[in-house]
């Protein structure tokens, strides 16, 4: 398996201007579009995003992690639930992923590049991250009502988009949001991890890389997705 080059790489679910894409989000805290990735490279950016150690030669893979989201969000799957659909996928496209990570929202991130999911590699740790959904259950999405377009990928799971008091916004049924986060969020991730030690990703071809991200979960989502039935 080709190894990375030196440095940190990482794969980040991050908005961006409207010009560039439906992503978008506002001054308020949770009023964004869109659900996709993008990548950065930046020296340091893996040391300041995670403390995680490189695993050792005889612990066992991946290294699952769930933190408390605190009371403002919720994690909508469980990191066990997570690992089982890694175990479904092919044996190949899982080898090398050293850690699954349902993290608490950093301080950092509770601006204009929140995220809702990651990729990152480096230093002997390759790690899938997602964050905690809204308590509440409402993705903001703006004062206008968004195109059809720009909620492509919340509908696609069954979202619906309401309005409340001139906001509008997408909510999922807690079956549906599984769903969302295992097949597009956790998917898309690991089609990133895929991409990167296959095709040793650039920035010259960020978008190239989207869109592969984007195949690899509609591909192998479907068939890989275990859910947990509920109490």
């Amino acid at each position: 398996m080709a190894m990375p080059p030196p440095g940190f790489n990482v794969g980040i679910a991050v908005m961006k201007h409207r010009s560039a894409t439906p992503w978008k989000k506002s001054r308020t805290y949770g009023d964004l579009y869109g659900g996709r990735t993008r990548r950065r490279m930046t020296d340091n950016m893996f040391a300041r995003a995670h403390s995680l150690q490189r695993p050792g030669p005889d612990q066992a893979l991946p290294v699952l992690i769930q933190d408390n989201p605190s009371r403002e969000f919720v994690f909508p799957v469980s990191v066990e639930e997570c690992a089982a659909t890694l175990l479904r996928l092919p044996a190949s496209h899982a080898e090398g992923i050293t850690h699954i990570w349902l993290r608490r929202r950093p301080a950092r991130l509770g601006h204009s590049g929140a995220a809702l999911a990651e990729f990152i590699c480096g230093s002997g740790v390759r790690v899938i991250i997602l964050y905690p959904w809204r308590a509440d259950g409402r993705l903001y999405v703006g004062r206008d009502k968004p195109s059809t377009q720009s909620v492509a990928s919340y509908l696609r799971f069954g979202a619906e988009l309401h309005c409340d008091r001139g906001r509008w916004y997408v909510g999922f049924s807690e079956a549906n949001l599984k769903r969302f986060y295992v097949e597009h969020l956790f998917c898309h991730e690991v089609g990133h991890h895929v991409d990167w030690y296959a095709r040793r990703w650039s920035k010259a071809n960020f978008r190239s890389a989207e869109e592969f991200a984007d195949q690899y979960a509609v591909q192998w989502a479907p068939d890989a997705t275990v859910l947990a039935p509920k109490d």
